[in-house]
């Protein structure tokens, strides 16, 4: 595709939602052309997100006067389980970008015994391609729905990955231990993400039964080609963005880190950092950038690796344009090249 793509951001009034919209508002071949958000329809952006208003953006519409044949691209940040019915009827034609938890299991059984009820859109679950770039960018390429990664299996699984596949740890045990900024719960109103409620805090939640772990497993197991079953703990930091994973292998720590240097020394939202240095969340702040770092452990034999990545970009939004760039023809960079992060 060589003309500007007309993309639909679905659910623009959440925080996905505005990062697409600050992502791809910098990108040199697509124009926004719908946004969605059913109890703001009929405001504008502006109204949801001052920070955005000095953008010339479509007004905020309801999904049924969406008329999807009329775009190329749709980047969907809708909640789990209601994306499924909304997607249940998109052209094939129209390349999706989905980065709810909605389509990423491909066992149906999984996904009803984690999400409690039954795939409602199971003709498109078996299409969707698992969308974590560095990986399945091939398939990505040809696909009409990508099941974008989950903030946290991102962060786990960039690291994992090629260790696993060249069989440098082992498969048992894996501890991965995440923290996440308030953000990646969503903007609805809850308690537990109230201000006096995360404020000077720091606490795990979902322990042992994270919906995010059976999707570690899943992609971990297929670069193991065994079965993979992690110990998966999320913390929630009171800080708005950004993830930090904490992973204990067992495995030379100085093999790993030469892996990894290799594996992703052409990818360029990728970074290894030199043996022994750890990555921090303020240095991929508002970036699409995951950055790893890799320490042996005081016990021989054990390694300890670290990934930060901002969670609202590379483990959601930036993630979904990086696909749709794949998905539309554009260069995997476009857009997103134009983001540095942000410091202090």
């Amino acid at each position: 595709m060589t003309s500007a793509a007309n993309i639909l951001i679905l659910g623009a009034s959440g925080y996905t939602g505005a990062e697409a919209v600050r992502l791809l508002s910098a990108h040199p071949h697509i124009r926004i052309g719908g946004l969605t958000a059913d109890r703001r329809a009929g405001e504008s952006m502006g109204a949801v997100f001052p920070q955005l208003a000095h953008l010339d953006l479509p007004v905020l519409q309801s999904i049924d006067d969406v008329k999807f044949e009329d775009y190329d691209g749709v980047i969907c940040g809708l909640p789990h389980a209601t994306t499924q019915q909304v997607l249940a009827n998109v052209p094939s034609t129209v390349k999706v970008a989905d980065l709810s938890a909605d389509f990423r299991l491909r066992d149906p059984a999984t996904y009803e015994k984690w999400y409690g009820h039954p795939h409602q859109a199971l003709e498109r679950q078996g299409e969707a391609v698992y969308g974590l770039t560095e990986f399945y960018r091939d398939d990505i390429k040809g696909a009409s729905l990508v099941a974008c990664a989950g903030c946290y299996p991102t962060s786990a699984l960039l690291p994992l990955v090629p260790l696993l596949e060249q069989k440098l740890i082992d498969t048992d045990p894996i501890v991965i231990d995440s923290k996440s900024g308030v953000t990646g719960a969503g903007r609805g109103v809850a308690e537990g993400k109230l201000y006096c409620e995360v404020s000077d805090g720091f606490h795990a939640y979902g322990v042992a039964w994270h919906r995010h772990g059976p999707e570690i497993d899943q992609e971990l197991s297929v670069a193991a080609d065994a079965d993979v079953v992690v110990t998966f703990t999320p913390h929630l930091v009171p800080m708005n963005r950004g993830m930090l994973s904490t992973i204990y292998v067992r495995g030379e720590a100085d093999v790993c880190h030469k892996a990894l240097t290799e594996r992703f020394a052409d990818e360029a939202f990728v970074q290894v950092l030199p043996f022994g240095q750890m990555p921090q969340t303020r240095h991929v702040r508002g970036s699409n950038l995951a950055v790893i770092g890799v320490v042996a452990d005081r016990h021989s034999g054990r390694s300890i690796v670290i990934s930060a990545i901002d969670n609202l970009v590379k483990g959601a939004s930036g993630q979904g344009v990086q696909n749709l760039n794949l998905m539309l023809g554009f260069d995997e960079t476009a857009g997103l090249d134009r983001f540095q992060p942000v410091f202090p």
